[in-house]
């Protein structure tokens, strides 16, 4: 697929085959995904693209998921086993639900990581990484937030509305109320690690300013920092993965830079170059492979040296 300013789009994979989309794409679905611009909007300017050459179908199969492709480690693998279970949320929305993974060969204990979703509730991609820190000895829990609600609905669309719904204190609180079931869980060590991606990066920032000395260690993946008042809280040793084409995220890092060294917090950024926000989800066409496994090998290095 070809335009007349072919030269200046940069190649993304849909994982089969490859297509040159504009850069701009991208950013409007993120602007789309994060409630920036609504979903007709969203259409009106992916319609400027069709006028140039570009089939709606394959600016689709590049922007939206296709979950099937992100299963990295199956929920019947040998070596996890997968189960989900219900903790209490008195400050939240009265009881959580989410997706417990430990390993199989499990005999004693082993350090937790609490991982945190989108903005869309519990997906299939966030359970597969779930079972990848499972896979690596983790025992791992995601949440879905949107427990009361039925749950995670199948779609992401759907989701993300569900999710809007909600009050954001209440799902704080209940993410709150996950890290300290995770932590106390019978075959934790007591050492607790987070991860997330989006909203899911913005709530382990929020877990590292709240929970103080509980929390020890934080990857947030493109995710804004915690209220600016809380910041001086943080004790948890941070990770954080930021990608350089993400505008949004990225416009916050100075001031929470700034605020991290004023209080002598433990932390390393890395910035990954040409990667789009999103870019460790391999369900969709802003997937990064090398730098998503560059950044997942940091994060399980990470929460090895921090959580033994």
């Amino acid at each position: 697929m070809t335009s007349p300013t072919q030269n200046t789009y940069k190649q993304y994979s849909t994982h089969s085959p490859e297509y040159s989309i504009p850069q701009e794409a991208f950013d409007w679905y993120d602007e789309y995904a994060h409630g920036l611009i609504d979903r007709r909007t969203f259409l009106a300017k992916l319609s400027k693209l069709v006028a140039l050459g570009f089939s709606m179908s394959v600016l689709s199969a590049a922007l939206l998921p296709n979950y099937a492709l992100a299963e990295q480690v199956s929920f019947n693998d040998a070596d996890i086993k997968a189960e989900y279970a219900t903790f209490a949320s008195p400050n939240g929305y009265g009881e959580g639900r989410g997706y417990l993974v430990t390993p199989a060969s499990l005999s004693g204990q082993a350090p937790v990581v609490l991982v945190v979703h989108e903005n869309r509730g519990l997906n299939p991609y966030i359970k597969d990484v779930a079972r990848r820190l499972a896979k690596a000895g983790f025992i791992a829990f995601a949440p879905d937030a949107l427990h009361t609600l039925g749950g995670y609905p199948g779609n992401d669309d759907e989701g993300r509305s569900m999710q809007k719904s909600l009050d954001k204190a209440k799902i704080e609180q209940d993410f709150l109320a996950a890290a300290s079931f995770l932590k106390a869980h019978p075959a934790s060590n007591g050492k607790l690690g987070a991860v997330g991606f989006c909203f899911g990066g913005y709530v382990v920032n929020m877990l590292a300013a709240r929970m103080g000395e509980q929390l020890a260690a934080g990857v947030p993946f493109y995710g804004t920092p915690a209220a600016k008042e809380l910041r001086a809280n943080i004790q948890a040793p941070l990770l954080i993965q930021l990608a350089e084409l993400d505008k949004r995220v990225n416009a916050t890092w100075p001031d929470y830079e700034q605020d991290l060294k004023a209080n002598d917090a433990i932390f390393e950024m890395h910035m990954y170059p040409q990667a789009n926000h999103g870019f460790h989800n391999d369900s969709t066409g802003r997937y990064d492979k090398d730098n998503a496994e560059l950044a997942w090998s940091r994060t399980l290095n990470f929460f090895k040296q921090h959580l033994a």
